[in-house]
C-alpha cells in the first residue's frame, strides 16, 4: 500500500470514533498513544506539523539522568529519571546507547563541592559508587585541545544519548502497527463539547483541505508549548512558560570528543554540554525566554550563536573554532511548566498532568521520563476510561526488535536498523534497491533509510524526510544540498513527486534550512 493509500485509510478510520484521541505528535503524545493501545484502547494521534516536529527532534539528544536537577533538589524526578532511563537502554540497547561524560568541576569555592555532592547524590541514587576524579593530566589525555587551569578536575558520570526523532518516529509506527491511527499534518481546529464537555475533536488536513469531526470517550492534549491554547478552550489558566535552547553542530573531525563534557560558560557559569553524537558534534545549550508563536519555526539567535561560540573558544582555545566551522544550527522549545522563577534554568522540569472538562492535558516533562508521563496521564483518563487499568504498571515503552538481518551486514549497520526501526529494520533492508545499503556520504545514513521512509514513514515534505526521518540536513554541508538529486529520484518514485512537485519541495526546503539551521549573519559574532 502506498503512503498516500495509507493516509486516505487512516483519513476514513477517523469517523468510526475512538477511546481515546491524542492530539500532539512528540515524545509524549506518541508515547501516550502507544501506551493507550497497550491497554487495549481504540486510538488516534493527530499531529498538526510533523511526528517529532517541535521540541521531540531538536532537544540535546541526552537520556539523562537528571543530574542537573539536584541543585534545585528535585529528588524524586532524579529518581525516576534514572530508573527511565535504564529502562530504555535495556528495551533498545541499539538506539539508547550509553556516553560517558565527564563534569569539569570549578577550581576553588562553594560551585567546586556544589559539584561534587551533586556527583555522590547521583550515584547514591544509582546505588553504585563514584568514579574517581580526574586530574588536570588525565583531562589533557582525555581532551587534548581542552584549556585546564590549575586546580581543575573532572568529574566522571553517565548518561545516555539517542536519535531523538528515531525514538518518536518508533514509538508511531509501533502504535500504528498494533491498531492506532496516526496522522502528521493533521490540525486540530477545536474542540467538540456536549453538555460543556470535550468529546472529540475538530481536524484538517493540511496536505490536502480534507475536514472531519473525530468523536472520542477522552482528549489528551499533548501538544507541548502551544497546550494553553487549547486549555484556554476549557478556561484553563495559563501555566506555560517556553524556553528556547540552541545548539551548534560541528563535523567530527574538527571538534573531536572521545566523551562528553560539561562545563560552566565562562560568561555567566551556566553549565553547557559538547557530546558525540551521530557522526557530528553537538554543543549547547541557551535557556531563555522564547516569544514565537508555537506554530513558527525556532531558531538560534546572533546573540545566542555568540555566547556558545564563545565559551568554545574560550575552553577549547588549540581547536581555534569558527563560526563558519558550524555545519548547521537548531533550536528548539522546552514546554516548561512556569514556576515564576525570574531565572529560566531555575523553573523545575517536573510534568503537569491536568484533567479539565473532559481535555487532559500533558505539559512539561522530559524525553527521559516519556514512559512514566505517559503512565500518569492514562491514569488520570480513569475516571471517564475504567480500562486504561488494564495497562500494567511496569508495562514496556518499545517493542522487541525482532527482525532478522542478513549477516553479511556490519555489526554497526545492523544495530543501526535495529534501533531506529525495531521490527520493520528487516523491511528497510528488503526495499533497498542496489547501492543503497551504502551510506550517504561521510554519514552513516543509509540510502535505503532514505527510501523507506519515503515509502513507509509519511513525509509530506522534503524537510520532513531530511531533518527528522533521517538526520542529514543537520550533518551535511548546507543541509544536504549535494545529495538532493539522488534524493529526488527516490521522492520521484516513492512519494510520486513530479518535476514540479519537487522544485516546489527543494526550493522551500532551502529557505526553511537557510532560515533556521544555518549559522546566523556575522553580526556580533566573534572572530
Amino acid at each position: 500500500m502506498s503512503g498516500a493509500e495509507d493516509r486516505e485509510r487512516s483519513w476514513t478510520a477517523l469517523s468510526s470514533g475512538f477511546d481515546v484521541v491524542v492530539i500532539g505528535g512528540g515524545i509524549t503524545g506518541a508515547a501516550v498513544a502507544r501506551q493507550a493501545v497497550r491497554a487495549g484502547l481504540r486510538v488516534a494521534l493527530l499531529e498538526a506539523r510533523d511526528f517529532a516536529w517541535g521540541t521531540s527532534s531538536r532537544s540535546t539528544k541526552l537520556v539523562h539522568g537528571g543530574l542537573r536537577y539536584l541543585p534545585q533538589m528535585q529528588l524524586r524526578l532524579v529518581r525516576e529519571s534514572v530508573r527511565e532511563r535504564q529502562r530504555l537502554r535495556v528495551e533498545s540497547p541499539d538506539l539508547v546507547r550509553p556516553l560517558p561524560m565527564v563534569l569539569l568541576s570549578p577550581r576553588a569555592g562553594l560551585a567546586r563541592w556544589g559539584t561534587r555532592a551533586a556527583i555522590g547524590t547521583y550515584y547514591a541514587l544509582l546505588k553504585r559508587r563514584a568514579p574517581r576524579r580526574l586530574a588536570s593530566r588525565d583531562l589533557g589525555w582525555l581532551f587534548p585541545a581542552l584549556r585546564c587551569d590549575p586546580g581543575v578536575c573532572g568529574l566522571p558520570y553517565e548518561e545516555a544519548h539517542v536519535d531523538d526523532a528515531r525514538l518518536v518516529l518508533r514509538l508511531v509506527r509501533e502504535a500504528a502497527r498494533a491498531g492506532a491511527v496516526t496522522l502528521n499534518h493533521a490540525r486540530v481546529t477545536g474542540l467538540l463539547r456536549e453538555r460543556g464537555e470535550v468529546v472529540g475533536v475538530a481536524v484538517e488536513d493540511a496536505l490536502c483541505g480534507t475536514k472531519a469531526a473525530v468523536s472520542a470517550r477522552a482528549v489528551v492534549n499533548a501538544t507541548g508549548v502551544a497546550s494553553d491554547r487549547l486549555r484556554a478552550e476549557v478556561e484553563g489558566a495559563p501555566k506555560m512558560r517556553p524556553l528556547r535552547g540552541s545548539h551548534l553542530v560541528f563535523p567530527a573531525w574538527r571538534f573531536p570528543l572521545a566523551a562528553g563534557l560539561s562545563f560552566q560558560h565562562p560568561r555567566d557559569r551556566r553549565w553547557v554540554v559538547a557530546l558525540p553524537w551521530e557522526d557530528v558534534t553537538l554543543f549547547g545549550t541557551t535557556d531563555v525566554d522564547h516569544p514565537g508563536a508555537p506554530e513558527e519555526e525556532p531558531s538560534i539567535t546572533a546573540g545566542e550563536f555568540t555566547y556558545l561560540i564563545e565559551a568554545l573558544q574560550a575552553c577549547f582555545p588549540a581547536l581555534e573554532l569558527r563560526p563558519d566551522d558550524a555545519l548547521s544550527t537548531f533550536a528548539g522549545v522546552r514546554p516548561v511548566v512556569s514556576g515564576g522563577f525570574a531565572d529560566p534554568s531555575r523553573e523545575p522540569r517536573d510534568s503537569w498532568i491536568g484533567l479539565e472538562r473532559g481535555l487532559l492535558t500533558v505539559m512539561g516533562g522530559k524525553l527521559t521520563t516519556c514512559r512514566a508521563t505517559a503512565h500518569a496521564a492514562l491514569a488520570g483518563l480513569r475516571p471517564r476510561i475504567a480500562e486504561v487499568a488494564r495497562l500494567a504498571r511496569d508495562a514496556p515503552l518499545l517493542d522487541a526488535a525482532t527482525a532478522t538481518l542478513d549477516g553479511r551486514l556490519s555489526s554497526q549497520v545492523r544495530s543501526r536498523l535495529w534501533g531506529r526501526y525495531g521490527a520493520e529494520a528487516g523491511s528497510v533492508v528488503a526495499a533497498a534497491r542496489p547501492g543503497e545499503l551504502e551510506p550517504v556520504g561521510d554519514t552513516s545514513t543509509l540510502w535505503a533509510e532514505l527510501r523507506w521512509a519515503a515509502r513507509a514513514e509519511a513525509p509530506g515534505h522534503l524537510d520532513d524526510l531530511l531533518l527528522r526521518r533521517v538526520r542529514l540536513g543537520l550533518m551535511l554541508p548546507e543541509g544536504g544540498a549535494g545529495v538532493l538529486d539522488r534524493v529526488r529520484e527516490i521522492c520521484a518514485e516513492e512519494l510520486g513527486w513530479n518535476a514540479e512537485r519537487w522544485r516546489a519541495e527543494a526550493a522551500a526546503y532551502a529557505a526553511l534550512w537557510q532560515t533556521h539551521h544555518s549559522v546566523p549573519g556575522p553580526a556580533a559574532i566573534p572572530r
